[in-house]
């Protein structure tokens, strides 16, 4: 019986990933218009890596150069001797850590409108704030719960899965909140008109704890082996 070859798994997976680029762009897009139409935009660069908006796309956008990314490092990594798997889950949680981090980073940097000339806030009354905006429209406190809880989520994610001396949750919670805690010293050093409140470190730290957790079942799901270093070649037989 005469049967439809099949493609291997590593040609359809690149195939889906090809097809699938083109619609992550075109959401991202979609997603830009809707929120604020390009001929809007006449503030040049500022529009597209100074405003919320412009994170977000280029964020969407680039989803496709991310995961070829993590195909380009784990097919080196192979090459060198590394096992597949170990070099899969290595390459997905360095490029993870990276791109699920640095835009939400970027995003709570940008300056308010009265950045250099408005007074410093710091807020270091824990909960004060977050009761404040939880008062508030459900909208908004859902936005900035929500929001605050992602900044650091990949990195709880990722960081065990790939770093031993990590996949601990209460080591995953200080690194959370000593991360934020840099960034609400940035926010503050550099006059970006944004309040340094504790809660914000509270709920980061506390969105990196959950995303460890979750993760929590691929920690040990490692290669017996896991080494960046090329394993040595066995010995010819005598």
């Amino acid at each position: 019986m005469d049967r439809t070859a099949t493609p291997p798994a590593p040609a359809r997976r690149i195939r889906r990933a090809v097809l699938a680029g083109p619609a992550v762009l075109g959401a991202a897009v979609v997603a830009f218009l809707a929120q604020r139409p390009l001929h809007h935009h006449r503030d040049g660069w500022h529009a597209w890596l100074g405003t919320i908006n412009g994170v977000v796309f280029l964020t969407t956008a680039g989803l496709p150069l991310a995961a070829l990314a993590v195909w380009a490092l784990a097919r080196r990594r192979s090459a060198t001797g590394t096992s597949p798997g170990w070099a899969r889950r290595t390459a997905l949680a360095e490029v993870g850590i990276a791109y699920g981090t640095l835009p939400w980073v970027w995003m709570i940097m940008l300056p308010g409108a009265g950045a250099g000339t408005a007074p410093r806030r710091v807020s270091l009354v824990p909960l004060r704030d977050l009761i404040e905006v939880l008062a508030g429209s459900p909208v908004t406190a859902a936005v900035q719960v929500v929001g605050n809880l992602l900044v650091f989520a990949a990195l709880g994610c990722f960081a065990p899965m790939r770093f031993a001396a990590l996949a601990s949750v209460p080591r995953i919670l200080a690194l959370g909140a000593g991360c934020s805690v840099l960034v609400e010293t940035a926010q503050y050093v550099l006059w970006l008109d944004r309040v340094s409140s504790v809660d914000d470190v509270l709920l980061n730290a506390a969105g990196a704890g959950l995303a460890a957790l979750a993760s929590r079942r691929r920690w040990r799901a490692a290669d017996p082996a896991p080494s960046d270093r090329p394993r040595p070649a066995p010995l010819p037989a005598r």
